[in-house]
């Protein structure tokens, strides 16, 4: 449900709440805070999410990138080290 939305069938409740007879009026009207709260946290904790999955993410390509070259590396050495090797039983 998007902000808006939420935020109109929340104050859609709450003017229906204040039709209600004043006894029971409190204990609704604290219900719907509660809500609004707990949506506002659950909010919060989605984004949180979002920024550690973006970091993730972010992290996964610079080891990918970090493997990649490891492995440009390794094969650029191995074929120094057969060289060396082809050159060595050549004398």
């Amino acid at each position: 449900m998007r902000d808006q939305e939420f935020d109109r069938k929340l104050g859609e409740l709450l003017s229906q709440i204040e039709t209600l007879p004043e006894d029971q009026r409190a204990a609704l009207e604290e219900m719907a805070e509660e809500t609004k709260s707990r949506r506002a946290r659950v909010q919060g904790a989605i984004k949180g999410l979002q920024e550690s999955l973006d970091h993730l993410r972010l992290s996964v390509k610079y080891l990918v990138f970090d493997l990649e070259a490891t492995r440009r590396e390794n094969a650029y050495l191995r074929r120094m080290l057969d060289e060396g090797k082809a050159q060595d039983n050549d004398e």
